[in-house]
């Protein structure tokens, strides 16, 4: 009978820390799909915050277009290429709604 608890302790035991693990993978993805799908990004010159969502994606890619880049991904650029779009940015701000300054 002693070795029944023991038994039958392990398996509660083992359960309850396996238990846990697809749980926080499947939130973890949840974020990470979250975060793409928008996120603040800091513009230095500026001094000022913008939510990067399909909106801000789409007029980046407008930018890129205009000025002939081909596309980069946003992250990628140094400083003086993200200054760079930032400027042109701020005088190109047609929708206020997704610009968040703070």
């Amino acid at each position: 009978m002693k070795d029944l608890y023991r038994y039958a302790g392990f398996v509660f035991l083992a359960g309850a820390l396996v238990a846990p693990a697809p749980i926080v993978t499947s939130a973890t993805q949840q974020e990470e799909h979250h975060d793409k799908e928008k996120r603040r990004v800091y513009d230095r010159e500026h001094k000022d915050y913008h939510n990067w969502d399909d909106n801000e994606d789409h007029v980046y890619r407008v930018y890129l277009g205009e000025q002939h880049i081909e596309y980069r991904d946003y992250d990628k650029l140094d400083r003086e290429q993200q200054s760079a779009y930032w400027n042109w940015r701020h005088s190109h701000n047609d929708d206020r709604e997704h610009h968040d300054q703070h």
